[in-house]
């Protein structure tokens, strides 16, 4: 039978631990042929090491599957540009980019400081958009050639940045971003044949332990609901040939549950072919919003 992955070429970033090498390893045992990209940095981003991804790489082909490291900086445009390079001269083809890498500066709001601010929107929003954005163009250029191009961009968002979550402003906000991102990338990259889709996963990984340390704990026995392999059997189909006429969405992944965001909508309103006077809007707006659905929980309140 044949893999649901045979004959493409994937890049994960951030795939040395946790989540991405869930994905890394998935992907593999599908058949992909898989660049692991991970700096080995630690879980605020400082830091770094070629070995944790040498390991995956080791893993994967040990298991009979074929990997190659990377230790570009996903951030930088050049960096960037280069780990796009490698898959193709090293394999002739890319057909998926997973975009998962990323660290972590939390802080409340009030206390955010600028330097933290920058660190987490380079590393989750410019490091989704610099692969992205050259792994397009070479889509875009093989599609004016008159080559098929059946590709596919896997973005992570995250519960943080759909709903917000306590403690996380640059966080939520630069994944909040993402899923933005993707949508236009559904909507501007189809006519090439890229599909761009992303996650908003739950499981227990080096950024979610301090946070959510209860919720997260393995159980003694049975399913663990919290293991990052659970979220990847979604991403490999994402990656797969079946998913072609799947694009623009974000699902919530954990455990043995997916469901599909709604996202951003009209919703209830009011209308008047007029100008509004700020005086009349108070029972406007009362009535408006008591016919409006509830906005979900922020995390961590």
């Amino acid at each position: 039978m044949t893999a649901l992955l045979d004959g493409r070429v994937a890049i994960v970033t951030g795939a040395a631990r946790g989540l991405g090498r869930a994905h890394a390893l998935e992907l593999a045992r599908h058949g992909a042929r898989v660049v692991v990209n991970d700096l080995g940095v630690e879980r605020d981003g400082t830091g770094g090491a070629t070995g944790p991804a040498a390991e995956v790489v080791a893993e994967i082909i040990a298991a009979g599957g074929a990997a190659i490291a990377s230790g570009d900086d996903v951030a930088d445009w050049n960096g960037a540009g280069r780990m796009i390079a490698q898959a193709i001269a090293t394999w002739g083809r890319l057909d998926v980019l997973v975009c998962n890498a990323g660290f972590l500066r939390d802080r409340m709001f009030a206390n955010a400081a600028e330097d933290e601010w920058d660190a987490v929107m380079r590393v989750h929003l410019k490091g989704h958009f610099a692969p992205a954005r050259h792994a397009a163009a070479h889509w875009r250029d093989a599609a004016k050639r008159g080559e098929t191009v059946d590709a596919r961009i896997i973005n992570t968002t995250s519960g943080a940045g759909l709903q917000g979550s306590i403690g996380q402003a640059a966080y939520a906000a630069a994944k909040g971003g993402i899923a933005a991102l993707t949508l236009v990338q559904a909507a501007e990259l189809g006519r090439y044949g890229v599909t761009a889709n992303a996650i908003a996963p739950a499981a227990r990984t080096r950024m979610t332990e301090a946070a959510f340390a209860e919720a997260m704990k393995a159980p003694e026995r049975g399913f663990d609901a919290m293991a990052p392999e659970n979220v990847s059997p979604l991403v490999a189909w994402l990656a797969s040939a079946q998913s072609r006429a799947v694009t623009g969405r974000v699902f919530d992944v954990s455990g043995g549950v997916i469901a599909v965001e709604d996202g951003w909508r009209p919703g209830a309103k009011v209308e008047r072919d007029a100008r509004w006077d700020a005086r009349e809007l108070d029972g406007v707006m009362a009535d408006l919003l008591a016919r409006a659905a509830p906005p979900p929980r922020v995390w961590g309140t």
